[in-house]
């Protein structure tokens, strides 16, 4: 995760060997304790091969539910860019079963450029948190 223009957090999705999970975990972690929703935003997809083990779905599921609630309430999207319109009406069927999932929309975007501009339209206007 590359945090650094935060609340924007990119995310490279590609796996290669050797792959640290926990660091994944630790970096998702350290995003929700800022306590402040961000968009999650990613040009990368996983290869169509990659498979996760059965204890690396078990694990994902378990952090999950550990950490709906703070999903929930400070991840407001994950933005998915893909310049090829097949491939993004591919993933819109895809896009129901992450929400329900992660509990937010995963949006698609064509550029890195119309990803970002989405994002920020996300958080301009997303409901602001009673004070009362």
């Amino acid at each position: 995760m590359n945090n650094s223009d935060f609340p924007l957090v990119w995310m490279n999705l590609t796996q290669e060997p050797g792959h640290d999970h926990q660091k994944e975990f630790d970096e998702f972690e350290a995003n929700l304790g800022r306590g402040e929703p961000f968009v999650l935003l990613t040009d990368t997809v996983p290869a169509e091969d990659h498979e996760h083990s059965p204890e690396e779905n078990k694990r994902k599921v378990l952090w999950m539910k550990k950490h709906k609630a703070e999903l929930r309430r400070l991840v407001l999207a994950t933005i998915l860019v893909e310049p090829n319109s097949a491939k993004r009406l591919g993933f819109k069927a895809f896009s129901v079963l992450f929400a329900k999932f992660w509990g937010y929309p995963l949006i698609l975007a064509a550029s890195r450029e119309q990803a970002i501009e989405m994002a920020r339209e996300i958080l301009q206007n997303r409901p602001k948190p009673c004070t009362t």
